[in-house]
């Protein structure tokens, strides 16, 4: 039974009628004191709580409320009913233990994927078990290893994939976020719909809308043609926005919309598109931290996390790093058509001991530099230790100017000024050779004050 707590008749109505067309029992109550009349005789699977009664507009009656329905029963969720005016206010309340909070004119979709989302995760969890038994009620092909971190997590990514909670994916550079992010797309009910993925880190502010949201004709200079944004394309999918720590507090906002309404305006229109998207994020800094330091918004923060996953170091679950190898030495058996490939026991062990800062993508590109420069199909210690380094270090530190002389900022910029020059203003091969995306190198275009003539598109 779900419970509906509002003084307006009208939106007790509207809500008890979209809930029981959903299959849902549904009590409604018109203040607090009729709420724990009800809570008396009976426990709620679920209760909305709009955060106003009467003629009172701060919103604190009903933070009151959620506080005496946690104190009463901690086990309750709970779903704010705010209008735009409160929505700090219902940030404040979900840290004192609101499941998720709406805003009116609720959007009728996303009420009822919170709602399902939010009984379904209130659910029991399960052991997490072995390996093979997490494979045989999951897809997790592409993820590799046993350490009980890693089943603990596909446990948890298989228990939330069927829902359309958002997920918010932490852990350091190279640890396979994007992989995770896939696996929980491929294990949801959006799995034959798009999955569309945004390196956040690597749009500038003065694109970012045109990328996200698109664009119509005319909507400047070099908008020639009508463009489909990133939200557009994964509609019913799901969106992977990936490094969203990078973004400035002004595309937040924007961000924030469109997560919040389900509707945003492609650049240049006036006219209100409406998506259905499943969001992950993903980041390797402290989301936490960059709000208390006011550089990350906490409404923004909060609609983001219903389901946090931290994935550990590689060098956390070291068991993992010789299977992970053989893994990737597997695959380049085809892709370099080299049936007899494989490493040693003993190579192995000793990869098992490297620290691998760079994590999982370290390792897949020191095992793929070493296949590519051994001439042996049985790779052993000293392929890998010949590989380790890659480049001469003796030889690159006669390049790098002595510490001191100059900045890491201005280093960059010396650097992207002589990548442009050599590859004649091509951004594409620019890009490329500084081992950056496109947008990634466009965005420091625009920092470092960077004009150029091209005719690349």
């Amino acid at each position: 039974m779900l419970l509906i707590v509002d003084d307006d008749l009208a939106i007790r109505t509207s809500l008890t009628l979209l809930l029981k067309k959903e299959g849902f029992e549904v009590r409604g109550a018109a203040s607090p004191e009729e709420t724990f009349e009800i809570l008396k005789v009976v426990t709620p699977e679920l209760i909305l709580v709009d955060l106003n009664f009467s003629i009172e507009t701060s919103g604190m009656e009903g933070m009151d409320l959620l506080q005496r329905i946690k104190k009463h029963n901690a086990a309750i969720p709970v779903i704010l009913i705010t209008g735009w005016g409160t929505i700090d206010l219902a940030v404040r309340g979900m840290k004192e233990g609101a499941a998720d909070f709406v805003t009116k004119p609720w959007q009728n979709d996303y009420l009822i994927q919170s709602i399902g989302t939010i009984l379904n995760l209130a659910k029991p969890a399960q052991q997490a078990g072995s390996r093979r038994k997490l494979d045989q009620r999951f897809h997790f092909e592409n993820i590799v290893g046993e350490d009980p971190k890693l089943l603990d997590i596909l446990e948890t990514i298989g228990r939330v994939a069927p829902t359309d909670a958002p997920v918010l994916i932490t852990g350091e550079s190279g640890t396979g976020k994007e992989l995770i992010a896939e696996a929980i797309h491929l294990n949801s009910r959006r799995k034959g719909r798009p999955f569309v993925k945004v390196n956040l880190g690597g749009i500038s502010s003065t694109l970012f809308e045109s990328e996200l949201f698109g664009h119509v004709r005319g909507a400047f200079t070099d908008a020639k043609t009508d463009r489909m944004g990133r939200f557009e394309m994964a509609h019913k999918g799901t969106i992977f926005l990936d490094e969203i720590g990078e973004l400035d507090l002004a595309s937040q906002v924007k961000l924030l919309r469109v997560l919040q309404e389900r509707t945003f305006e492609p650049l240049g229109s006036s006219k209100s598109r409406t998506v259905d998207v499943r969001v992950i994020c993903a980041t390797n800094r402290n989301l936490e931290e960059m709000v208390a330091q006011g550089t990350f918004r906490e409404d923004l923060y909060y609609r983001i996390n219903l389901i946090t996953v931290k994935l550990p170091a590689l060098r956390e679950r070291p068991d993992d790093i010789p299977m992970l190898s053989a893994f990737f030495a597997d695959n380049l058996k085809t892709i370099y058509n080299r049936p007899e490939l494989r490493i040693s026991n003993a190579a192995l062990k000793w990869l098992k001991t490297l620290p691998l800062q760079g994590n999982i993508r370290q390792l897949k590109n020191l095992v793929e530099r070493t296949v590519l420069l051994a001439g042996n199909n049985v790779l052993d210690i000293d392929d890998f230790q010949r590989n380790l380094h890659a480049g001469n270090a003796a030889s690159a530190q006669k390049q790098v100017p002595e510490v001191g002389s100059i900045t890491l900022e201005e280093m960059e910029y010396q650097m992207i000024i002589r990548a442009m020059q050599h590859h004649q203003n091509k951004v594409s091969k620019v890009a490329r050779s500084l081992g950056i995306t496109r947008f990634a190198l466009y965005r420091r275009l625009e920092k470092f004050g960077i004009s150029f003539d091209s005719e690349e598109v």
